[in-house]
C-alpha cells in the first residue's frame, strides 16, 4: 500500500536523497505552507552524511519536480513544501472522477 502512495505521488522517482531531503523539509514545516530554512533542512540528522554538493543537487531537483517552492515574500534559501502538489499528483494518476487517496 505505501508502495503505491508513493507511485501515485510521484516519489518511487526520487532518488533515495531527494525523498530523505524532502522528509526532512517536511518533519521541519510545523504546518503547511510553513516556511522552511535550507540551512535548517541541511542540519536535519536524517542528512548528515549527505556531503553539501549532493544535498544542493536534491534540493534543486525537488525545485524542478515542484515538490518544493521558494517561499514568497522570504529571503533566498527560504521553501515551503508543496503538499498541494503531491496531492495533485495523485489525483491526476487516478483519473478523472477518482476519490482523492485517503477516501
Amino acid at each position: 500500500m505505501l508502495g503505491q502512495l508513493e507511485r501515485d505521488v510521484g516519489l518511487d522517482r526520487l532518488s533515495r536523497i531527494e525523498r530523505d531531503v524532502l522528509l526532512a523539509a517536511h518533519s521541519l514545516a510545523p504546518a503547511p505552507g510553513s516556511v522552511v530554512n535550507s540551512d535548517q533542512i541541511r542540519a536535519h540528522p536524517m542528512l548528515a552524511a549527505v556531503t553539501q554538493a549532493t544535498y544542493y543537487r536534491a534540493l534543486r531537483s525537488l525545485l524542478s519536480a515542484g515538490f518544493l517552492e521558494r517561499a514568497q515574500g522570504s529571503k533566498a534559501k527560504s521553501y515551503t513544501v508543496r503538499s498541494d502538489r503531491m496531492e495533485q499528483t495523485a489525483t491526476a494518476r487516478q483519473g478523472p472522477g477518482a476519490a482523492p487517496a485517503g477516501d
